[in-house]
């Protein structure tokens, strides 16, 4: 037992002295103190508080002994003195013992007895007995009396005029006596001290309430700190999960790509191993027969020899060729154009700030879209756009047909700029399936664009032309739209550019604007286009423009899929590269719509072959 006690050592000590308790005393806060500690920190105050947790106390709490906190102090310094040598036990002197005893006030009549109260009119302290007059005289009544008297009476007397200093000046900040307020305070703003201390009671007050109010925001500020580290532990977690199913995506896919290319080359090898072991067979034909022939050449007997019968084998009418074999089936052609795209568009996005991407990401998904539209339909266009131009083996050198195609693939090699008249043999799609034949209106084109060709060519010219007045020409903007429009269905087609400079390629709504600077494309809500403009290429729509990287394209081609409200912009060469996409639900027909700028520069609608 005496060993737990001495382990509440740390519990019994008293704040202020910083030794065990003597004399505990416990206040209605809860805490407890030495009774003369306290004393001592409460005298002069008032109002008091407690010297541990500031609570203040208006009335002068009366301090009563703690008997249960004395017991139990009285057996815990029992049980220390059992363990401590006596030489060690009278050296501990308790710190409040050390303090010097304050001396006791004396009374002013008698200057013997000690004084119990301070009379603050006569400024003097009185005994029991000498202060009886203050207590039963009337005339005394009106004397403020203090207990416990004060020590200090004679510091709180004016220096000048011996006379208690009541009063206390407000500009000067000083305190003064009556005759110190008639004399050199004349005028001044004035309290008395008890008022004096009103007023430092309620700042005491407002600052407790800020210091409470800073403590509660403080306190508040440290439980936002855990729920912000809670909730970032839980965005980091959600931020990895989402990273790493992207990963396993990507690692599928990868997977698959990889499967279906070994499929290709194994379908490949064992195609080719299929073949060289024909072609090994006929040699063995074709040499026993040569052996056969040279047997009877070295006969002597002519006549023998005549008279012998060899026939060629079947195979000496066969040419023999080495079959051209590709790895272009359709599932490995879609894994190399998604990953290459999806390459580019994660890089484009990366490469913004933070804060836009996600509203590109739509625009971003352009590509898989192309991508899957290419391939519900037509693998054709789709190679066309992202591969080039494909070869498939011919079956049989000796078929006129397959070769008479092989040639014609082979002239169609030759021009880069043109779809192939017809792709492949093997159940694929005809080439081109989104083609459509496009023609300019001639009742929408400005005076200043000239047609011809069968309204396929539109220039620019100095000369305006003598076009009839109708309401759907453009009257301000070189511009003109096609004669057909689109609201449904997928569609393609391509522009050739004499010039990639002051020349715009979009679409617009036939309600588009005729008049006025609002009816350039792209300079409003009803239109869409890619614009050259010296060297920069910009998006427009609704006045909003989008800076693009300029791959300064002599041909331009446009995918248009009403179904799901996007429209993509190629760069045409050797194949077809996506530089931009409009997303946008359709409300009405779309027109595909030009304007030319420059002059002596022209466009060119370019005839797809189906």
């Amino acid at each position: 037992m005496a060993t737990s006690l001495l382990n509440l050592e740390e519990d019994l000590t008293c704040s202020i002295c910083l030794c065990p308790f003597d004399g505990p005393v416990s206040l209605t806060c809860g805490h407890s103190f030495c009774q003369r500690c306290l004393e001592a920190a409460w005298r002069g105050v008032e109002p008091v508080s407690c010297p541990h947790c500031r609570t203040l106390y208006t009335v002068r709490p009366e301090l009563k002994r703690n008997t249960v906190l004395s017991a139990v102090v009285e057996t815990l310094r029992a049980a220390s003195d059992a363990t401590v040598p006596p030489e060690e036990r009278a050296r501990e002197v308790p710190m409040h013992k050390l303090e010097p005893e304050p001396k006791p006030v004396l009374c002013d009549t008698c200057m013997e007895a000690k004084a119990e109260s301070t009379c603050m009119t006569c400024a003097a302290s009185f005994c029991v007995e000498h202060v009886r007059p203050h207590r039963e005289n009337p005339v005394f009544r009106a004397h403020r009396l203090v207990e416990p008297p004060l020590a200090d009476l004679h510091h709180r007397l004016c220096t000048e005029h011996a006379k208690l200093l009541e009063f206390f000046c407000v500009q000067h900040e000083r305190a003064m006596c009556s005759g110190c307020l008639q004399e050199q305070h004349r005028g001044c703003d004035f309290c008395t001290v008890e008022e004096q201390r009103v007023k430092k009671q309620d700042k005491l007050g407002t600052l407790d309430g800020k210091i409470e109010k800073n403590q509660l925001v403080i306190s508040q500020m440290r439980e936002q700190q855990a729920k912000l580290k809670d909730v970032a532990a839980v965005r980091k977690r959600a931020l990895e999960q989402e990273y790493q199913q992207v990963r396993d995506l990507l690692q599928r896919d990868e997977s698959e790509a990889m499967k279906a290319l070994e499929k290709d080359l194994e379908g490949g090898q064992s195609k080719l191993g299929s073949l060289m072991k024909k072609f090994s067979q006929n040699i063995e034909k074709m040499n026993g027969t040569k052996d056969e022939i040279g047997r009877l050449l070295t006969q002597s007997d002519s006549m023998d020899f005549l008279q012998a019968s060899v026939d060629l084998p079947s195979v000496v009418s066969f040419d023999p060729y080495a079959p051209r074999i590709n790895l272009d089936s359709k599932a490995v052609i879609a894994h190399h154009a998604c990953i290459v795209g999806l390459k580019e568009q994660v890089s484009r996005i990366l490469s913004q700030p933070v804060e836009t991407r996600q509203s590109n990401l739509k625009q971003g998904f352009f590509l898989f879209l192309s991508l899957s539209l290419s391939l519900s339909l037509s693998l054709s266009l789709y190679i066309y756009i992202y591969i080039g131009k494909i070869f498939n083996p011919h079956k049989d050198k000796g078929d006129k047909k397959d070769n008479k195609d092989h040639k014609e693939r082979r002239e169609h090699k030759g021009d880069s700029k043109s779809v192939p008249h017809c792709l492949c043999t093997d159940n694929y799609v005809m080439s081109s399936f989104y083609a459509t034949i496009l023609m300019f209106d001639q009742r929408t084109a400005h005076r200043r664009v000239a047609l011809s060709d069968n309204n396929t060519k539109a220039s620019v010219s100095d000369e305006p032309s003598a076009y009839p007045e109708v309401p759907p020409r453009f009257t301000v903007c070189s511009q003109v739209l096609c004669s057909k429009g689109f609201s449904q269905g997928r569609h393609y087609w391509e522009v050739k550019m004499s010039s990639n400079n002051f020349c715009g390629i979009g679409l617009a709504y036939g309600s588009i604007d005729r008049k006025g600077p609002s009816s350039r494309l792209g300079r409003n809500a009803q239109s869409w286009c890619v614009e050259w403009f010296n060297v920069k290429l910009s998006a427009w729509h609704n006045s909003s423009e989008t800076v693009l990287s300029n791959p300064n394209p002599s041909r331009v081609g446009v995918l248009l899929d009403c179904d799901e409200g996007c429209a993509t912009f190629y760069n045409v060469t050797d194949r077809a590269y996506p530089f931009h996409m409009f997303v946008f639900p359709f409300s009405e027909p779309v027109y595909p719509a030009f304007w030319i700028f420059s002059s002596g520069s022209s466009i060119t609608l370019c005839k797809l072959n189906n």
